[in-house]
């Protein structure tokens, strides 16, 4: 069997990557245009996403490593290779468990690199000795400098949703960040810089980078290069096709099927106006690696901070599919009031979905995030519940059309429920669970879905039949049957070739489970 390009897991080097001819999706169209056109740019991105193979590809490309290169889109311009002085500051190196190691940590990333160029710092100050540094690599090389900061917010963002004690310290971090990022912004400092290129997940206030350097370009939403970090459709299709062929063989399938559940689910990312979707990088190499569909990103780092800020704030959880926003959602962030439907499209449990006269709409972007999230949301809002396995069966008894077993599932789910959780059980605390326990399921469910008269509660689709569910709390399955029937959500689905039934369900507070339930 012949030998397949060797997939860059896990290495965000691209030295490495093209020394050891690993397969690379070539991203340097974008990149010659960042470089070619300014100056300051930053750009925020859930992690996992290439952010720093983006900013390994840049320094090579500054560093004049032509050789790297060859074939390559950057190859085919007028870029000149010109070698300059680079600073990489990756900060998921930089050592933040404390305000005082983040201190320590970046003067010692400073003083090593000044050892590597041969030059001595004389300030004992952490400005004084980034700013001596810039300074001094200009006068030594006469060549203007480049400075990249990969994941800036780490320091912050490791903090959040731990508790105010937790809190303090994003805070402290976020000062000390303040006073280290304003030596660029200063005239003797500026004047010598080629290139500055910020990476991270959100953009923070009060972190001089947004407040003090009025030429940043965030492209965090520009539409030029919505497509510059994730693999689009057709880089997936190219750049892939014999790993997607293997797996294919091995599945015994077809490659256009494996290509439909990729897709499905690490598809959907979108982060501009344009209607652009990428792939999440790290699913996909895995999922080709592996030859499996697994929830690849999702399982590298739980939303812990995320799920207690829904929790805090109260969130309805269906209404996140369907959220709508304005453009003040991408705006800098207050660690201070952090508001949910931003962080959860800057972590990337949401994307946009439609952009509707400056309005956008947003919803999970594929099936991974949707499932996981969900289950672990579920988790979280029943403590002390860990069944799991029973949510697979829910999706095979809808499947099947044997409501009577999928009821008996989730009775038997709800009663297991355990009661001491001082939780409001009211409508939408039994729909909110229903809708997670649906979703966990790995179907492909829609809550709060819009119709001409009214929102549909659960809709849950198939590719032969769809269910149209309506919730109830202490009234009747009958009530629930005949809102569906009088508001016709059905009507919007007639032409669809699908099979429609419609579910009414009735939740009883006392009794804290499914009362009655009806399918027609």
């Amino acid at each position: 069997m012949e030998k397949l390009q060797t997939l860059p897991i896990g290495d965000s080097s691209f030295d490495s990557i093209r020394s050891n001819n690993c397969l690379y999706v070539d991203k340097t169209r974008h990149i010659f245009n960042l470089a070619d056109q300014g100056k300051y740019y930053f750009i925020a991105r859930p992690r996992r996403f290439g952010k720093s193979l983006m900013v390994s590809t840049l320094r090579c490309m500054f560093k004049g490593r032509k050789e790297l290169f060859e074939g390559l889109h950057v190859s085919k311009t007028g870029w000149e290779w010109k070698k300059h002085p680079v600073i990489l500051l990756d900060f998921n190196s930089i050592s933040h468990d404390t305000t005082e190691n983040l201190k320590l940590s970046l003067k010692e990333t400073l003083l090593v690199m000044a050892e590597q160029e041969g030059i001595e710092l004389k300030s004992s100050l952490l400005k004084g000795q980034f700013k001596e540094l810039i300074c001094r690599l200009y006068k030594k090389t006469k060549m203007p400098v480049v400075i990249l900061i990969d994941e800036y917010d780490k320091p912050l963002i490791d903090y959040l949703g731990k508790g105010k004690e937790h809190l303090d310290i994003a805070k402290e971090n976020r000062d000390i960040l303040k006073t280290f990022f304003g030596v660029m912004k200063e005239g003797d400092v500026a004047s010598v810089l080629r290139f500055v290129f910020i990476t991270g997940v959100s953009r923070f206030s009060r972190v001089s980078i947004f407040s003090e350097l009025n030429n940043l370009d965030d492209i965090t939403m520009n539409r030029h290069y919505s497509e510059m970090l994730g693999y689009t459709q057709e880089e997936l299709e190219t750049c892939f096709s014999d790993h997607i062929n293997r797996f294919a063989q091995e599945q015994t399938q077809s490659s256009e099927k494996i290509i439909e559940q990729l897709k499905n689910y690490y598809n959907g990312y979108r982060f501009s106006e344009r209607d652009v979707r990428v792939y999440t990088p790290f699913s996909v190499l895995k999922a080709l690696n592996e030859r499996a569909f697994k929830n690849f990103w999702f399982e590298t780092g739980t939303p812990t901070f995320l799920v207690n800020l829904l929790k805090e704030k109260q969130w309805h959880v269906p209404e996140i599919e369907g959220m709508q926003a304005t453009e003040a959602v991408f705006s800098t962030y207050d660690l201070d009031n952090l508001k949910p439907e931003a962080l959860m499209f800057q972590t990337g449990y949401t994307t946009i979905q439609n952009v509707m006269d400056r309005l956008y709409e947003f919803g999970y972007p594929n099936q991974e995030v949707k499932t996981a999230f969900l289950e672990n949301l579920f988790h979280s809002y029943t403590q002390g519940f860990r069944n799991s396995s029973q949510f697979v069966l829910l999706a095979g008894c809808l499947q099947k059309e044997d409501i009577n077993s999928f009821i008996e599932t989730m009775t038997a789910i709800y009663a297991s429920i355990p009661y001491t959780l001082e939780t409001k059980r009211d409508e939408a605390y039994f729909h909110t669970i229903f809708y997670l326990m649906v979703c966990a399921s790995g179907v492909n469910a829609h809550s709060e879905v819009l119709t001409s008269k009214g929102r549909i509660d659960l809709l849950v689709e198939f590719s032969d039949k769809l269910y149209i569910i309506e919730f109830k709390c202490n009234q009747s399955a009958d009530a629930a049957i005949k809102q569906i029937k009088d508001r016709g959500y059905d009507k919007k689905y007639m032409n669809t070739g699908k099979k429609i039934m419609l579910m009414g369900i009735n939740f009883d507070t006392e009794k804290r489970n499914i009362s009655e339930w009806k399918c027609v």
